[in-house]
């Protein structure tokens, strides 16, 4: 799985330029987002609905009672960084900026943040710096290189009049949006969180594989098992191909999961923990978290071991799982099935 950068556009009254310029934006860097293994996705506050804030508890508690406060919540949470676009009314940023940071607080935290900002004659700056000393409160990192469009020079139709120049510096704040997400993620995903892996935790991913799979080889008496094969541009291929978690202890990766839809049933695979993480619960939270993100409508859960590795069986077993024969269990191996 990528790393996802969430773009968030600012403001919300009819006839605004924000979408036109998070479509410049996206459009822009989707080369460089491509090379990086970056997802960017766009929250348009106005599709977003947030009302004044409403919650009755304080945003540090993390307790919300609202569906549009836990939905924001989960939006923002699963962004490793923040791009906001954003006008300026009367010298400050929009209201329903304000309001939507307000609503959350350890989901913004310690991630990188790039501002866009467009106006007349200031092109948006005193807005972008009042957002910034908010979202620095919030203990995000305002990344610098901040983007100004000033309407009569940068829009022609209601759309950012491309150039090199200005494709140029949204390539590179991107790239530098990612390369800050790296070194602050041990900060914004906290030890023993289970969190999505991105490309960038594909060599950890290929040592741990290699490591816990010397059991499997003993266990079932071959070494032509794919997890100890495989070379790391097969482990990144998995990761775009596979929802994947994984799970960090003093920055160190000892535990992962992945799934993903095969018709009706969800598929989970590489289940594995660091062998001196074993028999501490962990495998068993990755087996129920990669569970829980089943799509609705599935009709079961389907994973499957070496057909020697004794363990492995008793241990799903217990999970709720029976063995069950399908036609995607590979040679030497048993499946085995639980009922959603």
């Amino acid at each position: 799985m990528s790393k996802k950068i969430l773009v968030v556009v600012a403001s919300t009254r009819p006839g605004r330029l924000g979408p036109a310029v998070a479509d410049w934006f996206v459009r822009a860097t989707a080369g460089t987002a491509a090379e990086l293994g970056v997802e960017i996705e766009v929250a348009d506050l106005a599709e977003v609905g947030l009302p004044f804030l409403d919650e009755p508890e304080h945003p540090s508690t993390g307790i919300y009672v609202h569906e549009h406060t836990k939905a924001w919540s989960r939006q923002v949470g699963a962004a490793d960084a923040l791009v906001f676009v954003t006008s300026e009314y009367n010298f400050a940023m929009p209201a329903t900026l304000k309001n939507a940071f307000d609503y959350l607080s350890a989901e913004w935290a310690w991630k990188p943040c790039l501002f866009i900002g467009y106006g007349n004659t200031s092109a948006g700056t005193r807005g972008v710096q009042m957002a910034r000393g908010v979202a620095t409160s919030l203990r995000m990192l305002s990344i610098g290189g901040d983007i100004f469009l000033r309407i009569a020079e940068a829009f022609s139709d209601g759309k950012v009049i491309e150039t090199e120049r200005l494709a140029a510096r949204a390539r590179e704040a991107l790239t530098e949006l990612d390369h800050v997400a790296d070194v602050l993620r041990p900060l914004y995903r906290a030890d023993q969180e289970i969190v999505p892996a991105v490309l960038a935790d594909a060599p950890e991913l290929l040592v741990l594989q290699r490591c816990c799979w010397v059991d499997e080889a003993l266990a079932n008496d071959t070494l032509e098992l794919p997890a100890l094969l495989e070379p790391e541009h097969e482990v990144r291929a998995g990761l775009r191909e596979w929802a994947t978690w994984c799970v960090r202890i003093d920055g160190r990766l000892v535990g992962s999961v992945r799934a993903k839809l095969d018709g009706d049933k969800w598929h989970i695979g590489r289940l594995m923990v660091a062998p001196d993480q074993r028999h501490s619960g962990l495998g068993r939270r990755l087996l129920a978290y990669a569970e829980s993100q089943a799509p609705a409508g599935v009709s079961a859960i389907t994973l499957f071991t070496g057909a020697r590795s004794e363990k492995n069986t008793a241990f799903y077993q217990k999970n709720g799982y029976t063995l069950s024969s399908y036609a995607e269990v590979p040679a030497g191996a048993v499946g085995l099935r639980k009922p959603v």
